[in-house]
């Protein structure tokens, strides 16, 4: 079913005007230009796909539009703030946490869940 949905993305609000079972996946990539989230497999397997909704990783491939109504979806490229990068962004480049890129950003943001849900870690 087509409709508005409205949702804050990175810290601004917008509005979409489209069919309610598309995926956020290729919303996020086609209509906002953020590339951070990947296809990997399209069954949320892989996790490259892996965004925040309401501070929770969940996998972007598989959430319709209908999912994140009202709610505040994070990508990789709002992890930041100011220019200045998120604790875990910087812990990843002083470590050399990075493998090829491809899936860095699911692992990032998966990461920051456990560890706002786990804080003791």
């Amino acid at each position: 079913m087509k409709r508005l949905i409205r949702f804050n993305l990175n810290g601004r609000s917008v509005t979409i005007d489209g069919d309610d079972e598309r995926l956020l996946l290729w919303v996020l990539r086609t209509e906002f230009s953020l590339t951070g989230a990947k296809y990997g497999c399209g069954q949320g397997f892989r996790g490259t796909c892996t965004v925040l909704v309401d501070g929770k990783a969940v996998r972007s491939c598989l959430t319709p539009l209908k999912a994140i109504d009202a709610t505040d979806v994070t990508t990789i490229e709002g992890l930041a703030r100011d220019g200045k990068l998120q604790p875990l962004q910087q812990a990843f480049i002083d470590h050399a946490a990075f493998q090829c890129g491809y899936c860095t950003s699911g692992m990032l943001l998966s990461a920051a869940t456990l560890l706002r849900e786990t804080p003791s870690l």
